[in-house]
């Protein structure tokens, strides 16, 4: 099968992409290698990417495209005529939206539109989308689920990713291109995002540095081991098709429009302060700690409900927090070598 993979890059991106060269797979890969994060983690994963392809003997091509330019992702499309798009490329980062929207609506949005308008030209199989746990926003009620009100974004990030959602749907209901949102839930692992909490901490804790935490570290986060968030995606390639799979969601469709939302995460929300006891254990180093306010536009608590998952594809999430973090703890310590 030819799948196009964007942001294959980036961490969940490239978790996908190894994952697909497991099976037999014609995989085209694009991303823009931006420079929000040290660029040489990016080529790393390629790297890795590139030799799995290579040692399998299997296709892996890899392009370089700022998907929001229309010509050039009109290009990549023409070219390759891929039958399945996984669009995982995005401007990441809630902070960071709230010192530079612009680049949020041009690599969030604009992007967006480009993807879907050439997966409606190319009449594509499938369109999966990332969106984020992050559109549930000011949302109290938990755990969160599908149908729960996303009409309240905190930060210009969650509210690109709910244009994303409704954008899906309204050419699902239009044009007939089957869309899958996948709303993930802090996924974190091996070859995580510098920008996230998991490295920053583990950094500054082996280096004997402070680490920021914000509201005494009591909000709670939903951590989503990255090959179990990988593994839903995979199980949902195709999934209008399969039949064990085609009738289920028959049940959860609106006005049969071919298009769904779906929540993958651990439904075991951590607060900070225990994920910090946890990192502390597994590096074996009492960390420096200081204590900061809450900060503008973080949700305080988020809690996935996966019975839809579990309903579709019998998710089961297998890597508890001890592990998880393990695993990262020996990637980080071997890659800083």
């Amino acid at each position: 099968m030819k799948i196009l993979v964007t942001g294959c890059a980036g961490f969940i991106g490239y978790h996908v992409v190894k994952k697909l060269l497991d099976a037999n797979n014609e995989i085209v890969g694009v991303d823009s290698i931006n420079n929000y994060y040290d660029q040489n983690l990016k080529k790393e994963r390629l790297r890795i990417l590139r030799r799995k392809a290579l040692n399998k003997k299997k296709i892996f091509l890899f392009k370089k495209v700022d998907l929001s330019n229309k010509n050039k992702t009109e290009n990549i499309f023409k070219k390759y005529r891929p039958q399945i798009v996984i669009h995982l490329a995005a401007q990441a980062g809630v902070r960071y939206s709230l010192k530079e929207p612009t680049v949020y609506e041009r690599n969030n949005i604009s992007a967006f539109t480009n993807i879907i308008e050439n997966c409606r030209i190319l009449a594509v199989k499938q369109l999966i989308y990332a969106s984020s746990s992050s559109v549930y926003g000011a949302n109290k009620k938990s755990p969160f689920k599908e149908k729960d009100r996303t009409d309240t974004p905190l930060q210009y990030y969650a509210a690109t990713k709910k244009s994303n959602e409704i954008m899906a749907y309204t050419y699902s209901s239009l044009y007939k291109v089957p869309t899958v949102g996948i709303r993930f839930f802090t996924v974190y692992g091996p070859l995580g995002r510098p920008d996230m909490a998991l490295y920053k901490f583990t950094k500054n804790i082996l280096s004997r540095k402070l680490i920021h935490v914000h509201n005494n570290g009591n909000h709670a986060r939903d951590f989503t081991y990255i090959d179990d968030a990988v593994d839903a995606l995979i199980n949902l390639i195709n999934c209008f098709e399969k039949k064990d799979i085609k009738p289920k969601i028959k049940k959860i469709i609106d006005n049969k429009v071919p298009h769904f939302i779906i929540n993958i995460g651990n439904s075991r929300p951590v607060k900070l302060k225990n994920f910090i006891k946890t990192l502390e254990n597994e590096i074996g180093i009492k960390p420096k700690i200081k204590y900061l306010p809450h900060q503008k536009g973080e949700v305080l608590n988020t809690y996935a409900d996966i019975k839809r998952a579990k309903f579709l594809i019998g998710f089961k999430n297998k890597t508890s927090l001890q592990k998880g973090i393990k695993n990262f703890v020996v990637w980080f310590r071997d890659y800083h070598k």
